[in-house]
């Protein structure tokens, strides 16, 4: 049966959610919130006993000309392999599309590319794959990322499976006295500013401070952390958290320029593991690095920096999308060609 999220069981799916393998935070009602300037609608399919075994949560934007696009970032929450649950599942996004009269809809899925199966059902109910971006300006979400498996598993087995390296830069930061903290909403203001700073010198665009401090009002403290590295009482580099389920995400990081050498992000994604570890996490998810693994590749630092921690390489399927309009979505990829030409100029 196809249903959707509404306030009388919207704490039933975020339980449903929580509880999954498959948990994400970009599924749940609080990464909606966030996402204010998007709306949103959740679907879901449940069982004769009125279970939910299915959900996708899909935001959707208004896009001045085309009209709505439908997008939803890591979905679906379900077994992937369940073909009816799939198809209920595709049931309920078209009639998602139908009420916004949506050109399209454009999922990125954290599933494996190598997963034929899925490729199959997904096809078989009308999707269509778009799997050859491999940098981060191709996509929303990362196709590539590297995950750490910590379930069950003890500080002492993570750190061991470390490369040398990585060890080694830990011990300097801490040699060196940096110092790591648990970071307030009004610590943002620092965080932001070496954000700034980090985007001038890796030269990427930078959310404004109030997007920070959304997350901050939806998520914290349960389900965003903030931690911030010190040296000598001034903040030197920061990374954000959050955690979900059975999951925790590195989301976002930032250096200055002047204390990079004392290695602060080492100790900071130590921390950020350590207390995945004891929340008894399954994954700690690094997040995206570039798919084009060349040492001359301009990523390929974080690529080896991100490795370093004895993390899994993995490449999701791609973007999944179904043209509910194709001439409008034609004319749609061409316009974001060319802005994105623009942009980049």
């Amino acid at each position: 049966m196809i249903t959707f999220v509404n306030e009388t069981n919207r704490e039933k799916y975020e339980d449903f959610l929580k509880k999954h393998e498959r948990c994400n935070f970009q599924q749940s009602t609080l990464w909606a919130k966030v996402k204010e300037n998007w709306k949103n609608e959740i679907v879901l399919v449940e069982n004769e006993k009125e279970e939910i075994i299915a959900s996708l949560s899909i935001l959707i934007r208004k896009i001045p000309i085309f009209g709505n696009l439908l997008y939803s970032p890591r979905g679906p929450i379900c077994d992937i392999h369940n073909e009816e649950a799939m198809a209920e599942l595709t049931q309920g996004i078209r009639q998602v599309a139908k009420k916004y009269e949506a050109f399209v809809i454009k999922i990125e899925p954290d599933i494996k590319s190598d997963d034929t199966k899925f490729r199959d059902i997904v096809i078989k109910n009308g999707f269509k794959i778009k799997d050859d971006a491999k940098n981060f300006n191709e996509e929303i979400q990362p196709r590539y990322v590297f995950r750490l498996d910590i379930k069950g598993k003890t500080e002492e087995e993570i750190l061991k499976n470390f490369h040398q390296k990585t060890r080694y830069n830990l011990r300097l930061a801490q040699k060196k006295g940096v110092i790591i903290k648990e970071g307030t909403k009004e610590d943002l203001k620092d965080f932001h500013k070496i954000m700034v700073e980090t985007g001038e010198r890796d030269k990427f665009i930078i959310r404004p401070l109030a997007y920070f401090e959304k997350m901050y009002d939806c998520l914290a403290p349960e389900h965003m952390q903030l931690l911030m590295a010190y040296h000598e009482n001034t903040p030197i580099a920061g990374i954000i958290l959050i955690m979900y389920g059975n999951k925790t995400w590195y989301l976002y990081g930032a250096s200055s320029n002047q204390y990079r050498n004392i290695m602060p992000n080492y100790l900071l994604q130590w921390n950020g593991i350590q207390r995945a570890i004891r929340d008894k996490k399954d994954v700690y998810d690094f997040r995206g690095v570039s798919g084009v693994v060349d040492e001359n590749h301009p990523q390929y630092g974080l690529y080896r920096f991100k490795k370093g921690f004895g993390a899994e390489f993995t490449e999701f399927i791609g973007e999944l999308y179904i043209p509910f309009k194709p001439v409008v979505y034609w004319l749609y990829k061409i316009a974001e060609k060319l802005y994105k030409k623009i942009i980049v100029r």
